[in-house]
């Protein structure tokens, strides 16, 4: 009896270890998106996303999918932001509200904060939450979808704060 108990114990705690190692994977692929994003979105950012992965993001054509689907909406956004005069964004992410893992799939949701320049002023964004979905593959956890929503009641201002 004592050895099938010591192995139910063994068993859980290996279970709640590759739990924890994954759900530690999953988010540093998510704040290695964020960062290499914040460079300007970069060949290793597209290389965290799945090949065919959807985004929903708040600027036309408002989503992206399927095959390349990362790297055109990178195309898109950097086509976009000059338009609006968009410049030096970067996003922070909060705490995580909720990080799922359940076998080879991930649900992420964390809040960000967006901080930029439009036509030169200065604008602060709280209350944003990104929605991450990955999978993990051969090569390992993959973006298959992502969904940026800007906060209700967002805080935009010209005086930096």
């Amino acid at each position: 009896m004592r050895r099938i108990l010591a192995a139910l114990a063994t068993a859980a705690l290996a279970t709640g270890v590759a739990g924890a190692t994954d759900k530690t994977d999953v988010m540093a692929v998510v704040h290695q998106y964020t960062d290499d994003f914040n460079k300007g979105g970069t060949q290793s950012s597209l290389a965290l996303c799945a090949d065919q992965a959807i985004i929903i993001d708040d600027f036309p054509p408002y989503e992206w999918s399927g095959s390349g689907a990362c790297a055109k909406w990178l195309s898109d956004f950097h086509a976009f932001t000059p338009q609006i005069q968009l410049t030096d964004l970067v996003v922070t992410l909060g705490k995580a509200r909720h990080v799922y893992v359940t076998a080879d799939r991930a649900y992420v949701v964390v809040p960000a904060t967006v901080t930029a320049k439009e036509q030169g002023k200065p604008v602060h964004e709280t209350g944003a939450t990104w929605t991450f979905a990955l999978q993990k593959g051969p090569s390992g956890w993959r973006i298959a979808c992502w969904a940026f929503a800007s906060g209700i009641g967002a805080v935009k201002t010209d005086a930096g704060h």
